[in-house]
């Protein structure tokens, strides 16, 4: 796959896709706030002919978008990285799951864990409310919203980004994943309008959250400490949310978003495991494994089920409202997931982000789903009903009222919701930034601070006109188009990856002629030695040096005499490098010297401490090839440098 890189920038932000974001952000901010209720008729009409006309595409698309990720998980495609192939990941499985969870779900799990299995017991879609059949079906029904699909979403989009721009060298940022389709266009008014589009929706989209979830945060204080439930306070709210997350992006991922993601996830498991202790423990595992079983076993009628023959606006109100929440907010959320999942290969890619997240969001809303239901059905509990059903806000609070250490827990709770509401707009603000600077990670501080900022300010402005209902309904309908460019993006991702796959079968096939032949019988011995030896950095350097450089550069000027555009470059840690053809997609052939911890079976040296060995190892443009040329001659590695570009060539004539 060639492509080319985007012209150079003198300042780290993009100035179409900056400027125009801003400006449009400010627009739209004051149309949904001065012609506040032209806006909500507006998006409202257009979400509600979405839902009329169009309902059957979300949910085929969302089913789609669900079989290709586990295929993808589970095809050959799954042993390709999203990297190159020597490349490790970034982060420790638990801290890449806390960043998973905590950008992907958190807030949500706190607002919706009680209150969703609740609304759908009281009022299920078809059939009575309030029996033991209604508790049942509300579980399944929450299962399938919270579940494979929504992670399904996140991982696609995820994958996609991830693929191009570290397999590919693709700027990390949404227009991307166009890459397959319009190829360098990305690089103009297209793959701008993209990163505009994806900013507006992200900046809404946390905005909005930040602007629903003060309100459940002031209830919780309300509850608590009888802090009045008024819109200053919910300004204030914002305002020590906003300061928090501008402190965490400001710090960087790798110390705010990072350490506030794990803290995230001890806190969440803390809060599950005193509710199954002090809950019905036996009846929480029970219906864990009755609902787990459920779901997986109505997965694909679920998926599939419009409510065609029984007509009914539920599906609407419900899953078309969260398949289009799930897309909306699927630029933001992959391509954080992204930015975290450098290094890992497909199928662990899969099976992290589709099934630990499901595991434990399914848990968490068993956990509480299950235990408010057997309050209600079981206890007698009605205030609790009602208290959901008047305010869902409520909802957590009212139901951890009624167990002991009520205020500690509900403390904890409130904790909870502020910190999730912080990773939200950091890694918000990051995603943000990142678009808005052409993919580039080291951006200036101001900038930052700039789009923390902004999506305080935008909630802010949002809540004081009650506009936040108008851009939840155009964010969820900016869904469509979205998905539409979405679907032809997986299309792209399959046809990319097929090349890829073609490129490592044809790498692990038999050379014409192998090294190993061609060093010839007689040099087992050195051949041997060479094995026995654990070199150095400063040997593996010389060997590059006085070997490898040499040899590249006979081919190097061989090739140039048959007309091909060549060049030798030596790197800074000594390695070298040859590329052959044009700029944007050529040959390349890396010796480099590669570290590895000394095996425990070689004696330590005198002072007992562990000492690195080193090899003179290959890699090509798609990464490490796991062999070394150290103690190699100059033919040897010059037959090797043939070998690999033969099998270039052979590559080529095949995807040609």
């Amino acid at each position: 796959m060639s492509h080319s890189s985007p012209p150079e920038q003198h300042s780290s932000i993009n100035p179409p896709v900056f400027w125009i974001s801003a400006v449009l952000l400010l627009l739209l901010v004051i149309y949904a706030s001065v012609f506040q209720s032209h806006a909500q008729n507006l998006f409202a009409e257009v979400q509600g002919w979405i839902i009329g006309n169009v309902s059957w595409f979300y949910i085929l698309a969302v089913a789609i978008i669900l079989g290709t990720v586990v295929f993808l998980g589970i095809s050959r495609y799954g042993d390709i990285k999203l990297g190159p192939d020597h490349s490790t990941p970034d982060y420790s499985s638990t801290t890449w799951f806390a960043m998973l969870f905590s950008a992907g779900m958190g807030i949500g799990l706190m607002f919706f864990g009680v209150a969703e299995p609740v609304m759908h017991f009281l009022k299920p879609p078809l059939g009575e409310g309030g029996t033991v059949l209604a508790a049942g079906e509300a579980m399944r029904i929450t299962f399938f919203h919270w579940g494979l699909h929504a992670w399904a979403i996140y991982a696609i989009v995820a994958l996609i980004l991830a693929y191009f721009s570290y397999r590919h060298g693709l700027p990390l940022t949404l227009r991307s994943a166009l890459y397959p389709l319009i190829g360098e266009r990305i690089y103009g008014p297209i793959g701008h309008a993209v990163d505009i589009f994806a900013i507006i929706g992200t900046v809404f989209g946390v905005a909005t959250s930040l602007g629903f979830g003060v309100s459940q945060i002031n209830t919780g204080l309300n509850a608590l400490f009888g802090v009045p439930v008024s819109t200053p306070v919910q300004i204030g709210l914002i305002i020590g949310t906003t300061l928090l997350a501008t402190l965490s992006v400001v710090s960087g991922l790798d110390k705010g978003i990072r350490r506030l993601s794990e803290l995230n996830l001890g806190l969440a498991v803390l809060l599950l495991l005193m509710v199954v202790l002090l809950g019905p423990t036996v009846l929480i595992l029970q219906t864990f494994v009755q609902n787990t079983g459920g779901y997986l076993s109505e997965i694909v009628s679920r998926t599939l089920n419009l409510y065609a023959y029984q007509p009914t606006d539920w599906i609407g109100g419900w899953t078309l409202f969260y398949w289009g929440w799930w897309l909306a907010w699927s630029p933001f959320v992959g391509l954080f997931i992204a930015r975290i999942s450098r290094g890992r290969t497909i199928r662990e890619f899969v099976m992290g982000v589709l099934l630990v997240p499901t595991a434990f969001t399914l848990l968490w809303m068993t956990v509480f789903g299950n235990t408010a239901i057997h309050m209600i059905l079981d206890q007698g509990l009605r205030d609790l009903a009602q208290a959901v059903d008047q305010d869902t806000s409520l909802a957590l609070f009212a139901f951890l009222e009624h167990f002991p250490f009520s205020t500690a827990i509900s403390t904890l709770a409130v904790v909870m919701v502020v910190v999730f509401f912080v990773t939200s707009a950091d890694s918000g603000a990051m995603v943000v930034d990142m678009l808005a600077s052409g993919g580039q990670e080291n951006t200036p501080i101001r900038q930052r601070i700039f789009w923390a900022s902004s999506m305080g300010l935008v909630a802010i402005a949002l809540l004081l006109a009650d506009g936040l209902k108008a851009l939840q309904t155009a964010t969820i309908a900016s869904a469509l188009p979205f998905t539409i460019a979405l679907l032809c993006s997986m299309r792209g991702l399959l046809k990319a990856l097929k090349l890829d796959a073609t490129k490592r079968g044809l790498r692990h096939q038999a050379l014409a002629i192998s090294p190993t032949a061609s060093r010839g019988a007689g040099n087992w011995q050195r051949r041997l030695r060479t094995l026995a030896m654990f070199p150095r950095r400063t040997h593996v350097q010389r060997f590059i040096s006085e070997v490898g450089l040499p040899a590249c550069h006979s081919v190097s000027e061989e090739w140039r005499r048959q007309g091909y555009e060549c060049s030798v470059e030596e790197g800074e840690e000594g390695s070298v490098t040859l590329k052959v053809g044009p700029s944007d997609d050529p040959f390349v052939y890396q010796i480099k010297p590669q570290a590895y911890a000394m095996p425990s079976f070689v004696m330590s040296d005198t002072t007992g401490e562990e000492r690195k060995y080193f090899r003179a190892e290959v890699h090509l443009r798609e990464g490490g090839q796991d062999h070394d040329v150290m103690g190699w001659s100059k033919d040897e590695v010059i037959g090797d440098i043939l070998d690999h570009f033969e099998r270039h060539m052979h590559f080529l004539h095949l995807v040609g």
